[in-house]
């Protein structure tokens, strides 16, 4: 068997038939099955019954009444169930255009990957299929933040949140996973350190039904990337806690002695610009040093951001304070939460991003406490 290809579906029943087609289409002459992991609640399951009739390659059916693990948890169980290595995820929806699928196979079969991800953010690919604006900002933005908490695991990936990727199972061990949610490829790159190449693709608007997309997969997404990230984060939280508290407090004691505000945060500003610095250098992405250049570079790229963030954050501690009527310190406070997501991604992908060609094989450690005690 040269390919497993592994399709999740819940309610997918008028995409199946053209699936399937389009994918037996993709593959002449090679030794293919289709493995549907479905969850619906419809009719879904008699369709790829169906369907499977009628086919010229094998396809199977695992119909789960009591779903565990969500999208995640149906693509371990079709990779546990493949009678191939070589095994090809995608949803059910056709916005994975099933002609990729020889791409990436014929990527795979070069021998110098573990996974093949078919990515919309290289050269060639588009991501013109999402819904909306909206969809197409919030896609980027969780892509960004995804990159920022495995900067290393992920620094050969331009496009980790994608469904649609060749996984060869020998460099996998499933039973390591735990799925949580949609992004299945996340959970795969973030657990072990991948030899990942990349086919461009063009994400099309979807054959029939209705996106699932929703708030509440959005939720779990960031629950999913919280506990696989929770260590660098939680430290980078911290630093930038015990920051805040430091810039409050100098704010606070130089306006007490009669500095006007303005000048009183730009000086609590810098010291503690340069006391995060410190911080982060050798606690947060201690690990990540030795990889990431000269230390006065990374000071330099860091203390330039803080500085133009703290230039930025001024004027509109200004506005709060003398339009708004805040409190300094409460307007001081609600600066400093709001910079917080920018420039935890800002270090994770440019001060501290490992230069070309140096990339470390060895995993990350995925507790806080390893990370603190590497």
């Amino acid at each position: 068997m040269d390919l497993s290809v592994i399709v999740p579906t819940f309610n997918e029943g008028p995409n199946v038939a053209e699936l399937v087609r389009r994918t037996t289409a993709a593959l002449p002459g090679r030794a293919v099955e289709i493995i549907f992991v479905d969850d619906s609640t419809d009719d879904t399951p008699d369709i790829i019954r169906a369907v499977a009739a009628q086919s010229s390659v094998p396809v199977r059916l695992f119909h789960r009444d009591q779903p565990m693990g969500g999208l995640g948890g149906a693509v371990v169980e079709g990779i546990r169930a493949a009678a191939s290595n070589f095994c090809v995820v995608m949803d059910g929806d056709l916005q994975h255009p099933p002609e990729v699928i020889a791409e990436l196979l014929s990527r795979a079969e070069v021998g110098d990957a573990d996974v093949v991800v078919a990515s919309r953010y290289i050269a060639g690919g588009t991501s013109d299929g999402l819904a909306n604006a909206v969809r197409t900002l919030v896609s980027r933005g969780s892509t960004m933040l995804t990159k920022a908490m495995f900067p290393r695991k992920l620094h050969n990936c331009s496009d980790p949140m994608t469904g649609f990727f060749l996984i060869d199972r020998r460099a996998l061990d499933v039973e390591d996973l735990r799925p949580r949610g949609f992004k299945i490829l996340l959970e795969i790159l973030a657990r072990k350190q991948m030899r990942v190449a990349e086919v461009p693709f063009s994400f099309a608007p979807r054959f029939a039904g209705e996106s699932k997309a929703s708030f509440s997969q959005g939720l779990r997404f960031l629950t999913q990337l919280t506990m696989l990230r929770f260590g660098r984060m939680s430290a980078f939280a911290v630093v930038g806690g015990l920051g805040a508290v430091a810039n409050l407090l100098i704010t606070w004691g130089l306006t007490t002695l009669g500095v006007q505000y303005l000048i009183a945060s730009v000086i609590a500003s810098v010291l503690t610009i340069i006391g995060n610095f410190l911080a982060l250098e050798y606690l947060v992405f201690a690990d990540m040093r030795a990889e990431s250049g000269l230390m006065r570079h990374r000071f330099l790229k860091s203390f330039t951001f803080n500085g133009i963030e703290a230039i930025v954050r001024i004027p509109l501690l200004w506005l709060l304070v003398s339009a708004a009527h805040l409190h300094v310190v409460i307007a001081t406070a609600l600066t400093l939460i709001a910079a917080f997501v920018v420039r935890f991604v800002y270090h994770a992908l440019v001060v501290y991003a490992p230069k070309k060609n140096r990339l470390s094989r060895l995993p990350l450690p995925e507790t806080l406490e390893d990370e603190l005690t590497a």
